[in-house]
């Protein structure tokens, strides 16, 4: 069975529209922890949020559906999303609900629940609430209501914890770094936390007014992060997205350091270490070719999934792997973290920064990336991937790149597109393949 609410990453959505109005999330308030009530204790569920300014609104919606259905309602206020996964678990809470949507701008919202171990919840999960949206689940009795309380210390609890994810013996004196939050849910931890760690902190999109949130800042837009790490003359900048669960790095150069990159340098680290397991790193198929050529070249693989950061952390669970992540800068680190988080694979960068005395110039650009090219086709209907002329198309271009490239073919989960990559070391061939490609679609969905 389909998913219908349900993406790759929660419910997500114009706020005030379709599944993202305050009744669809006191519906799924209610859905979530009845699906959730397992057994004679008083259930908990820990609810966290970013700064949009709909935040308010879907939060009250599910405590009033959480309580509704018997469920203790704990509220951190904005938080970032591994943050309340952490939460989750050492409360001890059935539970935990992010609202946010993530790197979006502040006019969409999102609902991401996490099971009581801290892990975004499974299809199989996601699929028992669908049922409970569509049939509601009955309330309970007058006596049996939830309550709702507020924890104050709760950014505290996340602040020890990341800082506890940096090596003891290391400090980050001597260093400038540029930190841009996003104007979202991590504007006051992550920046006290590396003036905390000896850093000297520049802090920028950290003036959160519920409407600005990735706004011309953050890790989807850091044209000002780079601008403010080459005229302070910072070491490094570190750039978070709306919830902090993934990071872009930015060298003295002001030059972006993606996901890739990041994952190539942490797994290096680990494995020379001794630390890394499953004897390499898991990535999404969009992940770049020359990631997958380095790490072969000191002998660590490269497993890939689909796009989707749970689908990077189902294979490192299955696998064994404690390095995952995605070239949007999504980095898993399973020692550590249940998800994704921005702060903590941050802090692992510059421990390698202060380890190895080293411009970040030379210590994050590992490898040269591949030529590559994404574009979007849309259509209005039908099945253009099952036509034959398409798939004809599609099997010359993986002919012509055998060896020298990839082919990476995906519709999207969430509206009628279709999504055509391809890499590989001739960067002429690899545009006229694609845009081979993108033709035959859109003649075969006229």
């Amino acid at each position: 069975m389909s998913r219908k609410f349900f993406g790759t990453d929660g419910i997500r959505g114009r706020t005030n529209a379709g599944a993202m109005t305050a009744e669809m999330a006191m519906k799924v308030g209610m859905a979530a922890g009845a699906h959730f009530l397992r057994g004679d204790h008083r259930h908990r569920v820990v609810i966290g949020k970013d700064t949009r300014l709909s935040g308010y609104m879907i939060e009250n919606a599910l405590v009033a559906g959480f309580t509704s259905v018997g469920m203790d309602v704990v509220q951190v206020g904005p938080m970032p999303t591994p943050a309340v996964a952490m939460l989750t678990r050492s409360m001890r809470a059935d539970l935990g609900v992010m609202i946010s949507a993530s790197h979006n701008p502040y006019y969409d919202n999102g609902i991401k629940l996490f099971g009581p171990d801290g892990y975004k919840l499974s299809d199989d999960d996601e699929r028992s609430i669908e049922a409970l949206l569509e049939n509601p689940p009955v309330l309970v009795e007058s006596a049996r209501i939830g309550r709702a309380r507020r924890v104050e210390d709760a950014r505290g609890r996340y602040s020890h914890f990341a800082k506890s994810c940096f090596p003891e013996e290391l400090r980050l004196d001597g260093l400038k770094v540029v930190i841009d939050c996003a104007n979202g849910a991590d504007y006051q931890v992550a920046p006290s936390a590396l003036w905390e760690l000896g850093a000297e902190t520049i802090a920028i999109g950290v003036s959160p007014n519920g409407t600005n949130i990735n706004d011309k800042c953050g890790s989807t837009s850091p044209a000002m992060l780079q601008e403010t790490v080459v005229a302070s003359g910072a070491d490094i900048g570190i750039a978070l997205d709306g919830d902090a669960d993934r990071l872009i790095i930015v060298d003295e150069q002001g030059r972006i350091v993606d996901g890739d990159q990041i994952m190539a340098l942490i797994g290096k680290s680990w494995s020379a270490a001794g630390r890394l397991k499953g004897g390499g790193v898991v990535a999404t198929v969009m992940s770049n070719l020359g990631l997958e050529r380095y790490l072969a070249s000191i002998g660590l693989t490269l497993e890939r999934t689909a796009v989707g950061d749970r689908y990077v952390l189902e294979r490192m669970r299955s696998g064994g792997f404690n390095v995952g992540g995605e070239q949007s800068g999504h980095i898993i680190l399973s020692d550590y973290a249940t998800t994704g988080d921005g702060l903590v694979a941050a802090l692992q960068v510059l421990a390698e920064l202060v380890r190895q005395c080293k411009p970040a110039s030379e210590v994050l650009h590992l490898f040269d990336t591949v030529p590559q090219l994404l574009k979007n086709v849309r259509f209005s209907g039908g099945r253009p991937l099952e036509d034959e002329r398409v798939k004809q198309v599609i099997a010359n271009a993986e002919r012509d790149l055998d060896g020298k490239g990839r082919l990476v073919i995906r519709p999207s989960g969430t509206e009628p597109v279709i999504r055509v990559m391809a890499e590989g070391d001739d960067a002429e061939q690899v545009t006229r393949l694609v845009d081979d490609i993108c033709q035959a679609v859109q003649e075969a969905a006229a």
